[in-house]
């Protein structure tokens, strides 16, 4: 096997262990803990919540990922080059999380309200839903990089 081939594929399990660890922990916290519903696989809610968390989380990781790359080649030592990347990959989400209600109306919260929604409810699920984001897309790095580390 080309060691291209073998390099991609290692990446390619660091992503999906990054984004299952990172997205069935944060799923589990919203469907048990906050949304608290009977059923734990209620597929209406599981996945919209599981999509928007995922997507949100492979973005962050490519650019993470790409970033990283450009580091190292300008001989960027790791730590310096993971440090750089985490940083560059979380403005967006963090630029987004800023903005909700003030500059942008999400889809979800949209729906929510033009369903006929309390505007107050809609509002609070949607900063959950942007937290969450947050929050995982950082998880994910965290465990892409523990899982890059050189020994």
């Amino acid at each position: 096997i080309p060691a291209n081939i073998l390099s991609s594929f290692n990446v390619f399990i660091k992503i999906s262990i990054s984004l299952g660890l990172s997205g069935v922990l944060h799923l589990v916290l919203i469907i048990n803990f906050i949304l608290d519903f009977e059923i734990f696989y209620e597929p209406r809610y599981v996945i919209p919540i599981a999509g928007m968390i995922l997507a949100n989380s492979m973005n962050v990781l490519s650019l993470a990922i790409e970033r990283f790359d450009k580091e190292l080649s300008r001989n960027e030592s790791f730590e310096s080059a993971r440090k750089t990347s985490f940083k560059s990959a979380l403005i967006p989400q963090i630029n987004s999380l800023l903005a909700v209600g003030l500059v942008s109306l999400p889809g979800m919260m949209t729906g929510q309200i033009l369903s006929g929604i309390d505007p107050l409810i809609a509002v609070r699920y949607q900063i959950m839903i942007m937290a969450t984001i947050l929050s995982s897309a950082g998880i994910s790095l965290i465990i892409y990089f523990l899982l890059s580390k050189k020994n």
